[in-house]
């Protein structure tokens, strides 16, 4: 936006309120504003949806705090022009006075034009977002409890990840079962692996020679319930994913012609 806006208003977001300024300037010269706070609970925003509209507000502005600005933007956003503006933007505007609210200030930099709009996407792409980034730590948090499962062994003095490419792969995971239940004899353990893993027998036989003990049977058990309860929600969050992707199937195919992305 970059012309005048005579009936706007700026919005200072926290997680459990918000302040609003309203700022009206139907003639030169003649400044109305009114600085109102509202809740983050839904009926209050509506509330305040409602008492904009009262005013008159056509443009509102708003920092992008944290997640916190998701809910306000939500339901202002179908009957008002939002700009979601970048907090270092607002700073680096010059000639704030010291005892005005944020909220004020935001208001006047949005009706003189002077605040630049974050890009927001549709909302699509922005559940899109949440979904893939979930996944992610997701996928980070299994990296992390198959690092922790590595330790114990380690501790146990069994060396499955100096033998097996993947310690929790099939014949990792039977072997890790056999261990929690009790199993010691390192020529058993070893006669689990299934397919070229089976080549490596004599290693493996080695390697699951360690100190096993109920404290690290406890631990594994743990460690390992936590990994199938991350895979199960990836697995869903991933099909979750698919089904969004869906209306860009076109989009997703031309993107995958670029090299390294797939």
């Amino acid at each position: 936006m970059d012309t005048l806006c005579p009936h706007c208003a700026g919005i200072d977001v926290h997680k459990n309120n918000v302040v609003v300024c309203v700022r009206c300037a139907d003639r030169p010269g003649k400044v109305f504003e009114e600085v109102r706070t509202f809740s983050t609970m839904t009926a209050d925003l509506l509330a305040l949806s409602d008492w904009l509209t009262g005013h008159g507000v056509t443009y509102v502005a708003m920092e992008s705090t944290g997640v916190y600005w998701k809910p306000v933007f939500n339901i202002l956003g179908g009957r008002f022009e939002i700009l979601l503006v970048n907090a270092e933007h607002i700073k680096q505007v010059p000639g704030r006075k010291t005892d005005v609210k944020d909220c004020q200030w935001i208001a006047q930099l949005l009706q003189h034009g002077l605040l630049k709009a974050s890009f927001v996407p549709p909302e699509p792409i922005r559940a899109l977002r949440d979904l893939t980034r979930q996944r992610t730590q997701l996928i980070q948090e299994r990296s992390a409890a198959a690092n922790r499962i590595q330790k114990v062994l380690e501790d146990a003095n069994v060396k499955l990840a100096s033998v097996a490419t993947d310690v929790l792969g099939i014949s990792g995971r039977d072997m890790l079962e056999a261990l929690i239940a009790g199993e010691e004899d390192a020529a058993k353990l070893a006669d689990l692996a299934r397919r070229r893993l089976r080549e490596k027998i004599p290693q493996l036989q080695l390697a699951l020679q360690g100190r096993v003990t109920d404290h690290h049977r406890f631990l594994l058990r743990m460690h390992l319930d936590h990994v199938a309860h991350l895979e199960e929600l990836i697995g869903r969050l991933s099909a979750r994913i698919e089904e969004k992707m869906a209306p860009f199937a076109e989009a997703e195919q031309r993107l995958e012609t670029i090299p390294g992305v797939s």
